[in-house]
């Protein structure tokens, strides 16, 4: 009985704590170990997303550190997050006990069970693959973490306004590379005069040519189909979408111009559809969330490249009333890979 009671005045802690402060307490650092790697991440809450970074290190100068996105639904306090992009590789030695540095993905619980006592507790995989766990979640809320960066700003002064979503934006834009382009140069007139033809002298005698051989043609071979190309080809996440609910409503649209780009859609290793031409008008259909495991991976595949590769589709979620949107890519080796995982229900406790 006791136990229970401590139990209890734990969790009204936790809220009379988030709501005392005006912040939610899923932002701010966390520390402990994804399967055998140490890391500290760093989560901060924009409206239902959440942005920030991690770090997977053997010691404070060896890390390898990525920009991470993910979703917190405080109904259930389920907590998805990603690495997004990698921003830093300094490390040297192993990581998850082989040198492995693949980017992962983690679903978690966020859990107050005492009065200072924050946790995230759940299961992690490769972020590309489902297929590929990587270990448990066991990271603990902590105070400050041993990492500085940019986001240390926006945790320290969250209730003070750094909340706003225009810093939070802001912040995330830092991570953003600059990729130099290139300086046309200008065409001028001396251009124009060092690619004039000099006229042939006509005292020298002509050169004989031999003209190649005629290349033999060779037989077209079959096309490859949409699941040769599923199956052959590099699967990239392009975004993970948190599913509560009954059903989900899909929309593909081509996200430039339209250009004939068409498309293959499979779900958990299944094709859904085929050769379908992408346009402003949106092709659609509705999944039911019944027929769908906890983790789910459905990947477009370009049939074709269009008239302007690579091939380019926004594809909308409606899920339980909230709209979401990828911007999806497809090239000749990749595939790009949209992660539904389903969201657990919230517990009455007694």
């Amino acid at each position: 009985m006791k136990t229970h009671i401590e139990l209890l005045l734990g969790l009204l802690f936790c809220s009379f704590f988030s709501i005392a402060t005006h912040a939610q307490t899923i932002t701010g650092a966390w520390k402990g170990k994804i399967g055998s790697a140490h890391t500290e991440l760093k989560l901060i809450k924009k409206g239902d997303s959440l942005l920030g970074t991690s770090y997977y290190y053997t010691s404070r100068n060896n890390y390898i550190r990525y920009a991470v996105k993910g979703y917190f639904d405080p109904n259930n306090n389920s907590v998805v997050w990603w690495d997004d992009a990698m921003l830093e590789d300094r490390l040297s030695g192993s990581l998850f006990g082989g040198g492995d540095k693949e980017a992962l993905l983690s679903v978690a619980d966020f859990n107050c069970p005492g009065e200072k006592t924050m946790m995230l507790d759940g299961e992690s995989t490769v972020r590309d693959n489902k297929n590929k766990p990587k270990g448990t979640v066991a990271l603990q809320k902590i105070s400050s973490s041993g990492f500085h960066d940019e986001w240390d700003f926006v945790i320290e002064n969250y209730i003070y306004g750094a909340n706003d979503p225009g810093i939070i934006d802001s912040i995330a834009r830092l991570h953003l590379t600059q990729h130099p382009v290139p300086e046309e140069k200008e065409i001028t007139e001396s251009t124009y005069q060092s690619s004039t033809v000099k006229p042939v002298q006509k005292d020298k005698p002509a050169i004989a040519v031999t003209a190649p051989p005629i290349a033999e043609k060779k037989t077209p071979t079959a096309a490859t189909t949409a699941q040769q190309k599923y199956s052959g080809r590099e699967k990239k996440l392009a975004t993970v979408i948190p599913v509560t609910g009954d059903s989900i409503e899909l929309r593909f649209y081509d996200n430039a111009v339209v250009d004939g780009d068409s498309i293959a859609v499979f779900l958990n290793d299944k094709m859904l559809f085929e050769h379908v031409r992408l346009n402003y008008k949106p092709y659609s259909m509705t999944i039911s969330v019944n027929d769908l495991s906890d983790d789910n991976e459905m990947v477009m595949v370009a049939e074709n490249l269009g008239t302007i590769p690579p091939n380019t589709s926004l594809m909308v979620a409606i899920v339980d009333g909230k709209r979401y949107e990828a911007r999806l890519e497809s090239t000749e080796n990749s595939s790009a890979l949209i992660r539904f995982i389903k969201q657990k229900k919230k517990n009455n406790r007694e």
